[in-house]
């Protein structure tokens, strides 16, 4: 299995970037929940086999166990040279738009690492209206939580973040019947039945419900 390496990186900094962020969301397609967004930055000396001789993976947070992301996670806060989370509430991606919502946690994310940094690696997206990195000074790299350790490493921090927001909602009596510590606030059978027999909640994203529920009335239907 190919895991990510800092080959990108590695580039980069020959031409001269010393500070190299990489950038990942998670919770963009969840029906619940908050958008949240990682930003690491990695000190240049560090190689695979510092994270080898800890027993450190660091690929895509969804090919990780619980565990093993959690252990990442507590690594990447302690040994990387900065690190941010960024998030956008259920209220702003239901007035914004989950595209606009998400770009408000990569921005939050970005300004809460603390330094200054001179080019984004992305997963996927280039991210506007960041000061000093314009697109120039941006890679949006497709699957890139697969290819580059930096935004691997993102999503980790954004996922271990969000999972604990939405363990400690789904331990409120009244959030229970959605089990959101088991699917994170995703739109499993679960949580699909629980809000057609309970309804929603304020932290359910209208839109995405509310497609789910006309497209499931269509196909009933038929």
């Amino acid at each position: 299995m190919m895991l990510p390496n800092f080959s990108i990186e590695k580039r980069l900094q020959k031409k001269g970037y010393r500070i190299i962020a990489g950038v990942d969301e998670v919770g963009r397609g969840s029906f619940a929940g908050p958008v949240v967004a990682g930003c690491v930055v990695f000190n240049q000396k560090l190689k695979i086999k510092d994270l080898i001789l800890y027993g450190i993976q660091i690929n895509d947070s969804k090919k990780l166990s619980p565990a093993r992301r959690k252990k990442a996670d507590k690594w990447i806060r302690e040994n990387s040279l900065a690190w941010g989370v960024g998030l956008a509430s259920v209220s702003q991606i239901n007035k914004l738009g989950i595209k606009k919502a998400t770009e408000i946690a990569f921005r939050k994310a970005i300004r809460s690492c603390g330094v200054e940094i001179n080019y984004l690696l992305i997963d996927a997206f280039f991210i506007p209206y960041v000061r000093g990195l314009r697109r120039k000074n941006q890679k949006a790299i497709t699957k890139g939580d697969t290819k580059s350790i930096s935004i691997a490493a993102a999503s980790i921090v954004a996922k271990v973040y969000r999972d604990e927001i939405m363990t400690e909602l789904d331990s409120r009596p009244l959030y229970k019947n959605y089990l959101w510590g088991k699917n994170k606030g995703y739109g499993t059978a679960e949580h699909r039945n629980a809000i057609k027999k309970y309804g929603t909640t304020k932290f359910h994203r209208k839109l995405f419900v509310k497609s789910w529920l006309k497209n499931s009335s269509s196909s009933q239907a038929r």
